[in-house]
Parts: structure tokens; sequence; C-alpha cells
């Protein structure tokens, strides 16, 4: 499943994992937990989100280390192609040399972490179908 979303903000998120069953996507953001995207508060989810042709206001949970780093490393699995590509970038993000190693993941997702989306149901999602 290929997701790219972008806030009306301007956020650009790079979805790095999907489960189409429960409609969650994983995101990450070079800019760190401070994003402005997620709130420390979950009940004040309100930003809208744009997947594909789908748009819904989110709910959103902060993946735990354990599960980010699953996430990533998948993501890795599945991108092999563009890890001369991402590897770079993500080095220049984190201000420090990523190489993909189980250690370079856990510290990456501690800087840069993972969270989880899920259209909230009953406000206002359109599906665009």
């Amino acid at each position: 499943m290929d997701v790219r979303c972008l806030l009306r903000y301007g956020t650009v998120l790079e979805a790095v994992g999907a489960d189409a069953d429960s409609d969650v996507v994983m995101v990450i953001a070079g800019l760190g937990p401070c994003f402005g995207l997620v709130s420390q508060h979950p009940g004040q989810n309100s930003r809208e989100v744009i997947v594909g042709r789908r748009r819904f206001r989110l709910a959103h949970r902060l993946l735990t280390e354990t599960e980010a780093i699953a996430i990533m490393a998948g993501y890795e699995r599945r991108n092999r192609m563009l890890l001369p590509v991402l590897r770079p970038l993500l080095s220049k993000l984190l201000g420090w040399t990523y190489d993909g190693s189980d250690v370079a993941r856990r510290r990456l997702v501690r800087r840069l972490p993972i969270v989880a989306f899920r259209p909230r149901t009953g406000i206002g999602e359109t599906s665009g179908h």
C-alpha cells in the first residue's frame, strides 16, 4: 500500500507502514517529536489528513519503541532500492550517520518517533470514492 500524507498546514510525512485491515497508517516526520501534528492530549486530535483520495479527521497514538523499530525494519526491507538515498537523508535529519543497524534504528525511533494514524469515526469522513 503506497500512502502519502499531507496536512493542510503543509507538513509532509513519510508513510513507513500501513495496515489496510484496520485502516491504520504509520508515519514518521523528519522534524522529530515536536513537528506540530500530534498533541500530547489524544482527545484534542482534530487535524485533517489526506491519504490518497481519502480525507479524514485523525486519531493517533505514538508507537512503542519496539513497534517503531519493527516498522522501520520492514520499511527498509520493502524499499531496498531507496536505501542509498534514504540513509544519507536520515543521517542529515538525525545529525549522525544512520547505517540501518539495530542500534542505529533504535536511536532513530527515539529521535524521530513513529505515529500511527487512523480515521476518527463519525467525524465528517469522506472517502472520495
